[in-house]
């Protein structure tokens, strides 16, 4: 049986004893949640100590990286390759979030070559789209998802279904000054995205995972959790507190049996 997935992105918060103790706390709690599949994507600086940690526990807990290189090694200062990655034993690499986009112009283009090589390298390639507040705005959404999902998806074969997942982050709707979804827009987008895999697909389409991230909180988490073509739910600073994180899941266990 598929598992709805849960998880969250520290970006860069957190020093490696606060997200040891965080994740200590929440291997102590997902045991009460059978129906969940969980994960956390930390710095890089904390990978091989939390690896250590979940391996030492024998936790269920999946650990991320939140980018990667495409090329195995090379003049790449500053990058982290996938050998790198699979060295620690990394589970999940997130590619082509917003800010990554933004703040050091990753292309559409470079999130294939990413998502590539993470599948090659064993990984699941956790990949995000999300439009801005202009794309809503012209009502331009759906083309500028597609593109995003159509060009990080060229030469990924229909036997990778189930080994990557796609993650929907409106831009507006993200960070501190993000505005929550509307659960009737999610669903339209995440019914949208579900006919662009299945015409790339065919049937096979239903099996790709399709998360919601975007200010996701207490609040309206279980609203989105109950849409049939949301799969999961990534969630930013409402699940960067152990108790938070687990009155999410409580909410979202409700309504996801």
């Amino acid at each position: 049986m598929k598992k709805f997935l849960l998880g969250t992105n520290w970006k860069m918060n957190k020093t490696l004893a606060q997200g040891l103790a965080y994740s200590e706390a929440l291997m102590a709690i997902i045991g009460k949640y059978a129906q969940f599949e969980f994960f956390i994507i930390p710095p890089y600086t904390h990978l091989w100590k939390m690896k250590e940690a979940l391996a030492a526990q024998k936790s269920p807990l999946k650990l991320g990286a939140q980018n990667m290189h495409e090329q195995d090694f090379g003049q790449f200062t500053g990058e982290i390759s996938p050998l790198m990655l699979a060295e620690i034993g990394v589970d999940i690499i997130e590619l082509g979030h917003s800010e990554r986009r933004q703040y050091f112009n990753e292309t559409d283009e470079a999130v294939n070559k990413k998502a590539l090589a993470a599948l090659k390298h064993g990984f699941t390639p956790l990949i995000c789209i999300g439009e801005q507040q202009a794309d809503k705005d012209y009502g331009v959404s759906p083309e500028m998802l597609a593109k995003q999902l159509k060009i990080a998806l060229t030469d990924v074969p229909a036997t990778a279904i189930g080994q990557f997942w796609i993650a929907y982050e409106p831009v507006w709707a993200i960070g501190v000054g993000g505005t929550p979804a509307a659960t009737p827009y999610v669903e339209e987008i995440h019914n949208f995205l579900r006919q662009v895999l299945i015409d790339r697909y065919g049937p096979s389409g239903q099996a790709v995972p399709l998360l919601f991230g975007g200010s996701v909180n207490i609040n309206n988490a279980s609203d989105y959790a109950r849409l049939d073509n949301v799969d999961g739910l990534f969630i930013g600073r409402s699940a960067w507190e152990p108790d938070l994180f687990e009155a999410i899941m409580a909410a979202v266990g409700a309504v996801v049996k």
